[in-house]
Formats: C-alpha cells, sequence, structure tokens
C-alpha cells in the first residue's frame, strides 16, 4: 500500500473521531460482536467533550471533509427520505450545492490558465463569488463580450491525488471482500469499483460533460418536457465549461413551486418519463440526477418542465439489457414470477443449471407480501432491491453496468415521492414501456434493423470469401516445414571442402585480380555455396 493511501487513512480515522460518528454507529441495533469493538478503540478509552452539532450535521460535515467520493455518497443518501430519518436528510441536502467554494482566485487562475487568455478578454462581466459550490466543482456566473449570460464552472485544484487515495481503500476492500466471500465475489465489488472509477476520473474532463450534455440536448431537442443547456465550445477546456445560464426554481424547493401553483402531479410524473425516455429510448441517461442538479422552469407551472444541468455522469445500456429489463418490470407487475425467473435465466445472470420451479418459488415469498398494499406504496427501488437480493441466493451475478442504473432509479423515486407523495410510478411507467415494446416489433423498426443488416453485407461476403479461400487451401499460409537432411548432404558438403581448399591454395600464390589467377575465385565461391547451402 502506498504512503499516501495510509496517510488517506488516518485522515478518515481522524474524521471519524472528530465527528463522534462512531457514536452514531454504535446507537444502530448491531450484532453484540460488533457492539464489542467500542471497548477496543483507543480514542474511546478517555473522556470526551460533548458536542453541540446535531447528528445530521456531524455526518454532513464529516462527508464534507473526506472530500468528492464521500460528498456523492451523501448527495444519493438525500433523495431517500424513505430510508433516512428526516432531521439527517435535511442536513443531507445541504451537499448538493453547498459545499464551501475554495479561493476565487485561485479559479481566476485555473481558467485563464486553461483558456490562454485573461478573463477580461473573453467576458465582459465575471462574478468573482462563485454562484454554486459542489464536491467536484464551481460554478461562476458571466457574461460573455457577444452578450450571452453565462455559467463557468471550473474543476476544484489537487482533486486527483485525493481521490486516487480513496480509490486505493476502496479496491483492498472489494478485493478482501472477494478473498474471503463468495457471495460477494457474486457482487463483483472489483468491477464495480473499477466502473465507479472510471465514472468519477471522466467527471473530472468537462469536455466529457460538454459532450454529453450536447448529446442530451439534442435527444430532447423540442422537448415539452425538459431543457437542456447550450454549451459554448469555443470556450471549453479540460477543466473550464461554458454554458448558458438557466433560470428556474430547484426541484426541491416546494415552498416556491406551491407559491406558482405548479402542478405537482405532472411534475412527478415527467419526471418517471424522462427517466424511462433517456433509458429505452435514448439508451442514454443523464446518471447524477440528485436535486442539486434539477431546476424547474417558471413558464408554464400548469405544465411543468424540468432543466437539466451537470452532465459529468451518463450511463447507457445494451440493447439486451434493454430488453432484459422491460421483460422483467413486466412479468414482475403482471405477478408471473415464474417469467421472472425464466427471463433470469435466459439473461445467463442465473446459472442455466438452476431449478426454475425454486427459483420462482422464492422469487414469489419475497415479492407477494409487496403486492398486498396499494400499487401506489410499492417502493419501486426496494422491489428492485428485493429482486436482486432474491437472485443472488441462486449466485446470480449483478452486472456492474447497471450500478448506475439502480443508483439513478433510487434518486427519481426519492425525488418523485417527495413531489407527489402517491406517485404511483408504475401506473405512470407502464404506458410507457408498452409503448416501447410495441415499437420494438413495429414493421417500421424491423425494416430499419433489416436496413442496417443489409449494409453489412458487404462485409460478411467479404468474410465468407476469405473462410471459404481458407478452407479450400488448408496449408496455403502455413509455414515453410523444417529442412529435413538428405542423404547425400554429407558427399556435397565433402566436395564444397575440396573446392574451398583448392581456392585457398591457388589464391595464396598470387593475387585473385591477375588474370591467370581467376579459377582461384571460382572455387572458393563454389565451395562456399555447397558448404552452406540447405
Amino acid at each position: 500500500m502506498k504512503l499516501l493511501a495510509v496517510r488517506r487513512l488516518l485522515r478518515i480515522q481522524r474524521v471519524v473521531i472528530r465527528y463522534r460518528l462512531d457514536d452514531l454507529l454504535f446507537d444502530l441495533p448491531l450484532p453484540w460482536f460488533l457492539l464489542a469493538l467500542r471497548f477496543v478503540l483507543p480514542w474511546r478509552w478517555f473522556p470526551r467533550k460533548p458536542l453541540e452539532l446535531s447528528r445530521g450535521a456531524r455526518l454532513r460535515l464529516a462527508l464534507q471533509d473526506l472530500g468528492p467520493i464521500f460528498i456523492k455518497f451523501g448527495q444519493i443518501l438525500s433523495t431517500r427520505r424513505d430510508l433516512l430519518p428526516e432531521d439527517i436528510a435535511d442536513e443531507l441536502m445541504l451537499l448538493q450545492d453547498r459545499v464551501p467554494p475554495f479561493d476565487p482566485q485561485k479559479a481566476v487562475a485555473l481558467i485563464e490558465a486553461q483558456l490562454g487568455r485573461k478573463i477580461s478578454e473573453v467576458f465582459s462581466r465575471f462574478d468573482i463569488e462563485p454562484l454554486a459550490s459542489a464536491s467536484v466543482a464551481q460554478v461562476h456566473a458571466a457574461q460573455l463580450k457577444s452578450g450571452e449570460e453565462v455559467v463557468v464552472k471550473v474543476i476544484r485544484p489537487g482533486l486527483k491525488p485525493v481521490i486516487a487515495q480513496d480509490l486505493a481503500w476502496l479496491f483492498l476492500l472489494a478485493r478482501t471482500a472477494e478473498r474471503l466471500s463468495a457471495d460477494a465475489r457474486l457482487l463483483h465489488p472489483v468491477d464495480v469499483v473499477s466502473d465507479y472509477e472510471k465514472t468519477i476520473y471522466d467527471e473530472l474532463d468537462l469536455l466529457r460533460e460538454a459532450a454529453n450534455a450536447s448529446q442530451l440536448r439534442r435527444n430532447f431537442e423540442g422537448s415539452d418536457v425538459m431543457y437542456v443547456p447550450q454549451v459554448y465550445w469555443d470556450w471549453c477546456r479540460p477543466k473550464v465549461l461554458v454554458m448558458e445560464r438557466i433560470y428556474g426554481i430547484q426541484v426541491t424547493d416546494l415552498a416556491t413551486l406551491a407559491d406558482q401553483r405548479t402542478d405537482m402531479k405532472m411534475l412527478a410524473e415527467r419526471g418517471v418519463e424522462i427517466f424511462f425516455t433517456q433509458v429505452f429510448r435514448d439508451s442514454f441517461f443523464h446518471a447524477d440526477m440528485h436535486p442539486g442538479n434539477i431546476f424547474v422552469s417558471t413558464v408554464n407551472p400548469w405544465s411543468p418542465k424540468y432543466i437539466a444541468i451537470d452532465c459529468g455522469i451518463v450511463g447507457s445500456l445494451t440493447p439486451q439489457d434493454q430488453d432484459y429489463l422491460a421483460r422483467n418490470l413486466f412479468a414482475f407487475f403482471k405477478r408471473d414470477y415464474r417469467r421472472v425467473a425464466q427471463l433470469h435465466i435466459d439473461s445467463g445472470w442465473v446459472p442455466a443449471d438452476t431449478r426454475l420451479n425454486e427459483f420462482e418459488a422464492a422469487i414469489r415469498t419475497v415479492c407477494e407480501p409487496i403486492f398486498e398494499k396499494p400499487l401506489k406504496d410499492i417502493s419501486f427501488g426496494q422491489v428492485l432491491m428485493r429482486l436482486f437480493q432474491t437472485a443472488r441466493r441462486f449466485n446470480m451475478e449483478v452486472q456492474p453496468q447497471l450500478v448506475l442504473l439502480q443508483k439513478t432509479l433510487l434518486n427519481i423515486e426519492g425525488l418523485g415521492r417527495q413531489l407527489y407523495p402517491e406517485l404511483d410510478l408504475w401506473s405512470t411507467a407502464q404506458p410507457f414501456l408498452e409503448r416501447w415494446m410495441r415499437e420494438r416489433v413495429s414493421p417500421k423498426t424491423l425494416l430499419g434493423n433489416l436496413q442496417s443488416q443489409v449494409e453489412q453485407l458487404p462485409h460478411l461476403a467479404n468474410m465468407t470469401r476469405d473462410l471459404l479461400e481458407r478452407l479450400s487451401q488448408p496449408h496455403a499460409a502455413d509455414p515453410e516445414p523444417p529442412y529435413k537432411k538428405r542423404k547425400d548432404d554429407w558427399l556435397l558438403r565433402l566436395l564444397g571442402s575440396l573446392h574451398l581448399g583448392g581456392g585457398a591454395f591457388l589464391a595464396a600464390n598470387g593475387p585473385l585480380h591477375e588474370l591467370g589467377h581467376w579459377p582461384a575465385g571460382i572455387m572458393l565461391a563454389v565451395g562456399l555455396y555447397l558448404v552452406v547451402r540447405r
């Protein structure tokens, strides 16, 4: 383990002690052997002054001090008010866009270094005080020389070493878990951390975020349900992003949304529609949809429109994964547990030798009690997690490419229930999924698939021709066989040696360039050929 990673572990321990997070942990109903750990922790052997901070504030400040990876974790938790006490959820909400900013002068210096020009040469106005500050970057309001109101996003300095240290410990924990636990191996924790590593480093590249935003804007061009701000590519760099400034109401500002008489039911339903549109229509979804990244337009509150920012993290699914999810959701909410079990086996996520009847019974046992409640009271995210928990008993391997989707789905559900607690997620999603499934087998879609296959025919024809040529001449490309000595080789070599000897004798009695001694040269050449030939 590198020294920096060891230093990071000591830093984490110091933060845990400073904010008494161990007290929060031991207040939980833990098994006796975990509760016994409090007697062996050295810092608990001495009396400590009580903290004036609430438990929510302690947790928020600790995550804030630990850096971007922990802040991201807090942002995810903040959307799950159905799982957290209200006081903790309220504090974690402050992690969305109220992380303490870094020195504005450092931001200016970094922007000028990235653009290669002075701030005054690019912007007619630049607000030195940050407009917002988050875990990875902070944002300043500005105006371009051409008059457009923009925001300038700049990456926090010195993030990579901290992230590298945190990831080193995450990888160590993941590898340890895989070595010690068969259940952990089914979850592929190392693959999950590897995916997260790629995601967090991608988020540090603002050119990638600009490209994601442009793609998402194009996908929803002219949409009545979502708007994505314009990117000004001329002023975008790896650590600086300049995009259109938007004006809206933060999605969690329920009081302001109520004051303008926003249709909250439609707002919640449109959030679900946007999510399923991105996942199933586009296979390109915003995977960081915490409340700090979502605003609501002030225009037409009776027909509310979302505004999405911060596209640093996006996800996508293969057609196979899309089909698997859609069919599972249909079967699950129709209580067709046999179909759910069969889909898991067919997809290869569960071993092919799994007994279908046993797997079906296990799924029914877990899921049937959920349907005793009204459908609007069913937690879609919890249903998904319980389904995976059941499947793990049958050696189901969790697919790392779906981790982002699960996280985003939990965010969307938590947000939707905040906006409109009566939200019926399934009845909102069902029409979209049914339409998507019909479109997959529509003549137009089948014709498009046929056209793409026809376009591949020349390539397939070339491959077929090459294959036939190899089959018709199976040994044409084989290397030459090793040389086999013939029985008369020794005689030729002996003759060559005699020529070399005679040529050498003639050469010793006079220079070869003289006319009378030319036979010596011929004898040397012939002798050399006979000796070295194969």
